[in-house]
C-alpha cells in the first residue's frame, strides 16, 4: 500500500508470531504425499482444488520460496531432493514463528512427535483434543465398558494431563454440532456411551449426550486449571454439518455461570459466521477469536473480508493468529505469509478510514500475532516455558534488524518562529527506548527566534525546565533522499501522555476537537508551496546564490531546465505519501510551485513540513539551494504558502452550498466559518505571516492579499472562494488564504484559522459583500490589512478569541517572539540575507 504505512508493513512482516493452533508434521515418506496437500488432503473438504484461486496462489508462493518453477512437479522434485529437515528450516525461518501450539489429535502416518518440532521453534505446546482422548481410552484393548465410568475420563486422564498442556480443544462441531446442552446428566451421557459401544471398534463418538457431557466436564476442568478451551466453529472437514457450526449455538454455554471465567477460543474465524463470532467476542468477556484455516484457504478477498468482519465488533485484544498448519512445513509458511499480508491490508485500510492511527495499527499487529496468544496461553517465549507469567519479548520491530538497515532517526518539530528543527537518535536506541519515552528538550526551544537560538524576552520560556519530545510513530517514514535514515514528527509533552501547553501540534488538535465537538465538522487543507531555486556562483572568491533561471510564469523552458530535479522531488514526495496535484514555474526568477492535495488539516501541516524538508534536501543534493523565504529579493516576486480550506462532515463537503442553502455559493456553515476568518484576519496574520519579511510580500497587485476583503475567484483578495473544475459555477468548494507563508509554523497558522472559524460559527457572523475586481481599485473604501508585523501583533494582542482557543501562554510567547524579530531586523536590516538558509 502507500509509503506512509511502511512502519506498519515492517511490523507485520517482522513480528515473531505465536502460532496458536497447528498440527504435527509428517515425514516425507508419509502416506499423505505432498501433492495431496494441495489437491485432496484426506477427509478435508477445504483442500485446495488444482484449479482454485487458493491453489494457484499457494503454488506460486511456495515456488518463489524454493526458487523453482511454479509447478507441482518441480516443487515436489525440489522438496524430495532437499529433505524434510532442509525444507522445514526454510519454511519456518520464512514464517518467523516463535511458538507453536499443536493439536495432535489428528493422526498421520509417520507423524513426528512434539519433541521433533522443537528444532523448528523455540517453544512447542500441546493442545489436548478431548473427544480424541475419550476415543483413545475407549478403543484401548484393556477398556471394559462395564467397569469404566465417565469419572475415569475426568479424573484419571484430563486432570493428570493438565500440567502438560496449554489448552483443551473440542471438535463437537464435527460430531453433533455446537448447540451444547450444558445441563446434560451423567446418566444420559453414560447411556449414550453404552449405545456407542454396541457398534464396531475402533469407534468414533457421535452420541450428542456423550459429547455434550465430555464438553461440559472439560470446561469445568479448564476453569479449575485456568486453561483456555479451543472450539472448532464454522467450516472444516467434509463430515460436519455447517448449519450446526454457527457459534451462536454456544450461547447456552456462554451464559452458564459455571463457565463465565472459562476462556473460549473460537477457531477458523468461524467462517462463514465471522460476524456472529465478532458479536460474541464483543458481548461475552470469555470469548476469543482465532482466524487460522480461513487464512490461507480462502481467496484473498475472502480472507480479507473474514478478518474485517472479525474486527467489526471484537476487541483487537481478543483476536489472534494461527496457521492451522498440518503435515507439511509449507502449510505453516503459507498460513504465516498470507496472515501477515491480510492483517497489514486490513489494518492499513482501518487507518485510511480513520478507525486506527498507524501507531495503534502497529500495536494491533503485535497483539494479533503475538501478545494476545502469549497472554491467553500463559507462554514465556523468552525462556521457552509454559504456565509461567508471560513476558513479552521484543516488539513488532527488533532494534537489531532495524539498525542493520537504518542508522539514524530524525525527530522533527517546528518551532514558534516556523523553523524546522530535529534531534537525531541512532536507530537501535530509537526503537529500543526513544520511540516510547522520547528525548528531553529545554523549555527554551519554543521561545527561539529566527535570528538567535535563545528564548526571546517575554516568552516566559528559559533554559530552566524540560519537556519530552515524543515521536508520533504514525508519521514515521524513510527519508527518500537518504535511505539509511528515517524521520518522525514529535509531540511535546510535559509528562508522559500530557501535552505541553506550548506544543503547536497539540494546539491544532485542540481547536479541531472543539470544531468537531461543537459543530460536527472537520477542516481539510491543501497547501501550495512556492519556493526559489538558487545556484551557487563564486566570483573573485565571493560566494553568491543567484537565481536558477530568469524565466517567467509557467515557462516551459523553466520547467524543462529543472525537470530532473522536479522529477526526483515528485517521486520522493510520492514515496512519502504526499500527493502532488500540480507543479509549474512561477513568476519569480528561478521560482517554482508545487501544490499538494487537500487532506485533514492536522495531517496537512505535518506533510507540509515533510514536503519542504524533501524539496530543500533534494535541491541540496543537486548543489542548489531551495528557499521558501517570503521575499528573498525585494525586487522580485515573493513566495507564499497559500492554503485551500474546506469543511467536512463525514465524507461530505459541507462548505459547499446547495440550491436550497446558498450563501454566495457556500453553505450557511461555510459562510459563517469564513466570516469568522474574515473578522479575525488581521490577528491571524501574526501566525500565518509571522516575520517582518512576510510584509514585504503582502503588497497590492501581487496576488498576495493586501486588503481586508473576500471574493469569488479573486486572486487579489486575501480570501478567495474557489470553484475548481467539476464544481457547478454557482457554487464554491473551498476557500483560499493568500496571506500564509513559509515562515509560519503550519500547525499554529491552521490553529488560528480554525479558532477564528469557530468564533464565526458560534456567533453566526456574516460576510460583507464580495469584491469582484482588484481591491486596489477600492483602496479608499477597504481596510488595509496590517502593513507590517507590528500591526498584526497589536491586533493579536487584543484578540481574546484566539488567546482563549489556542492558549493564552502560547499566544503570548508567539507575540514576544514577533516583537523580538521586529526589533532585531529593524536594527540589523542586513540580517535578512541569512534567512534563505533558515526558510
Amino acid at each position: 500500500m502507500e509509503a506512509r504505512y511502511e512502519a506498519l508493513r515492517r511490523a507485520a512482516e517482522e513480528v515473531a508470531a505465536v502460532d496458536a493452533h497447528a498440527h504435527n508434521l509428517v515425514e516425507l515418506a508419509s502416506a499423505f504425499p505432498f501433492l495431496r496437500c494441495f489437491s485432496e488432503a484426506e477427509g478435508d473438504a477445504l483442500a485446495l482444488a488444482p484449479h482454485s484461486l487458493s491453489f494457484k496462489r499457494s503454488l506460486r508462493d511456495i515456488a518463489a520460496l524454493y526458487n523453482c518453477e511454479a509447478s507441482l512437479e518441480k516443487v515436489e522434485e525440489f522438496r524430495t531432493a532437499e529433505g524434510l529437515k532442509s525444507i522445514s528450516s526454510k519454511c519456518f525461518e520464512a514464517a518467523n514463528i516463535s511458538a507453536i501450539l499443536i493439536d495432535d489429535g489428528i493422526t498421520f502416518d509417520k507423524m513426528l512427535d512434539l519433541e521433533s518440532h522443537k528444532a523448528l521453534s523455540p517453544l512447542i505446546g500441546r493442545v489436548l483434543r478431548i473427544e480424541r482422548l475419550a476415543e483413545t481410552i475407549i478403543n484401548d484393548e484393556s477398556f471394559s465398558g462395564s467397569s469404566w465410568t465417565l469419572d475415569s475420563f475426568t479424573e484419571s486422564y484430563v486432570a493428570k494431563l493438565k500440567s502438560q498442556i496449554v489448552a483443551l480443544k473440542s471438535i463437537a462441531a464435527y460430531r453433533s454440532g455446537l448447540e451444547i446442552n450444558p445441563n446434560v446428566s451423567k446418566t444420559d451421557a453414560e447411556d449414550g456411551l453404552r449405545k456407542e459401544l454396541t457398534g464396531p471398534r475402533p469407534f468414533r463418538i457421535t452420541n450428542k449426550n456423550l459429547i455434550d457431557y465430555l464438553f461440559t466436564c472439560s470446561l469445568e476442568i479448564a476453569v479449575s486449571a485456568n486453561l483456555p478451551v479451543q472450539i472448532h466453529t464454522g467450516f472444516g472437514d467434509k463430515d460436519l454439518d455447517l448449519r450446526k457450526c454457527n457459534p451462536l449455538h454456544l450461547r447456552a454455554v456462554l451464559e452458564d455461570k459455571r463457565f463465565s471465567k472459562c476462556q473460549i477460543v473460537l477457531l477458523h474465524a468461524s467462517y462463514p459466521f465471522s460476524k456472529e463470532a465478532s458479536y460474541l467476542a464483543s458481548v461475552y468477556s470469555q470469548v476469543y477469536l482465532d482466524f487460522g484455516l480461513a487464512i490461507p484457504k480462502l481467496s484473498v478477498h475472502g480472507m480479507t473480508s473474514s478478518l474485517k468482519e472479525l474486527l467489526e465488533l471484537a476487541p483487537i485484544k481478543k483476536v489472534m493468529f494461527s496457521t492451522d498448519g498440518y503435515a507439511f512445513p509449507e502449510t505453516y509458511y503459507l498460513g504465516a505469509k498470507k496472515a501477515r499480508d491480510v492483517v497489514y491490508n486490513v489494518l492499513a485500510a482501518a487507518c485510511e478510514d480513520g478507525d486506527l492511527s498507524i501507531q495503534e495499527a502497529i500495536e494491533a499487529v503485535d497483539d494479533i500475532f503475538r501478545r494476545n496468544a502469549l497472554h491467553l496461553y500463559k507462554l514465556n517465549v523468552t525462556n521457552g516455558s509454559i504456565n509461567n507469567e508471560t513476558t513479552i519479548a521484543g516488539g513488532g520491530v527488533s532494534s537489531t534488524s532495524v539498525e542493520e538497515d537504518v542508522l539514524f532517526v530524525r525527530i522533527i518539530w517546528s518551532d514558534a518562529s516556523g523553523q524546522n528543527r530535529c534531534r537525531v537518535v541512532p536507530a537501535g536506541r530509537f526503537y529500543e527506548v526513544t520511540r516510547n519515552k522520547g528525548v528531553g528538550l529545554t523549555f527554551a526551544v519554543m521561545g527561539m527566534t529566527s535570528f538567535c537560538d535563545g528564548p526571546a524576552d517575554g516568552t516566559n520560556l528559559t533554559g530552566v525546565g524540560e519537556i519530552r519530545l515524543v515521536p508520533d510513530m504514525p508519521t514515521l517514514l524513510r527519508l527518500p533522499w537518504s535511505s539509511r535514515e528515517e524521520m518522525v514528527m514529535a509531540d511535546m509533552q510535559i509528562r508522559p501522555g500530557e501535552a505541553w501547553e506550548y506544543c503547536p501540534r497539540n494546539a491544532l488538535r485542540k481547536v479541531t476537537k472543539v470544531l468537531l465537538d461543537e459543530f460536527n465538522v472537520t477542516m481539510k487543507a491543501g497547501f501550495e508551496n512556492e519556493f526559489f531555486l538558487r545556484r551557487k556562483l563564486v566570483s573573485d572568491g565571493v560566494e553568491q546564490w543567484v537565481p536558477y533561471d530568469n524565466t517567467n510564469y509557467c515557462s516551459t523552458s523553466a520547467f524543462d531546465g529543472a525537470s530532473s530535479i522536479l522529477q526526483e522531488v515528485y517521486s520522493s514526495l510520492k514515496t512519502s505519501d504526499i500527493v502532488v496535484e500540480q507543479l509549474h514555474a512561477e513568476s519569480g526568477k528561478g521560482q517554482f510551485e508545487i501544490a499538494l492535495k487537500y487532506i485533514l488539516c492536522t495531517l496537512a501541516a505535518d506533510k507540509l513540513i515533510y514536503a519542504r524538508e524533501t524539496i530543500k534536501s533534494i535541491a541540496r543534493k543537486h548543489g542548489l539551494l531551495a528557499t521558501f523565504l517570503p521575499k528573498p529579493d525585494l525586487n522580485d516576486i515573493g513566495s507564499g504558502s497559500h492554503v485551500h480550506l474546506s469543511l467536512w462532515e463525514d465524507d461530505q463537503n459541507v462548505f459547499m452550498g446547495s440550491s436550497k442553502d446558498n450563501f454566495y455559493g457556500m453553505s450557511k456553515t461555510g459562510a459563517q466559518f469564513l466570516a469568522g476568518v474574515y473578522h479575525h484576519l488581521s490577528s491571524i496574520l501574526a501566525f500565518t505571516a509571522p516575520h517582518p519579511n512576510s510584509y514585504d510580500r503582502i503588497q497590492p497587485n501581487t496576488w498576495s492579499g493586501a486588503y481586508l476583503c473576500w471574493g469569488k475567484e479573486n486572486r487579489e483578495a486575501p480570501l478567495r472562494t474557489a470553484c475548481p473544475p467539476g464544481v457547478p459555477l454557482e457554487l464554491v468548494s473551498n476557500f483560499e488564504i493568500k496571506s500564509f507563508d513559509a515562515c509560519a509554523n503550519p500547525h499554529l497558522g491552521l490553529a488560528a484559522i480554525v479558532a477564528a472559524g469557530i468564533d464565526g460559527l458560534r456567533r453566526g457572523l456574516k460576510l460583507p459583500e464580495p469584491v469582484e475586481s482588484n481591491p486596489a481599485d477600492y483602496a479608499s473604501k477597504l481596510q488595509r490589512l496590517p502593513q507590517n508585523l507590528q500591526e498584526s501583533v497589536e491586533s493579536l494582542s487584543g484578540d481574546k478569541v484566539l488567546h482563549e482557543l489556542i492558549g493564552d501562554k502560547l499566544v503570548k510567547a508567539a507575540i514576544a517572539i514577533r516583537k523580538a524579530e521586529i526589533d532585531h531586523y529593524a536594527k540589523n536590516p542586513g540580517a535578512f540575507n541569512d534567512l534563505i538558509y533558515r526558510y
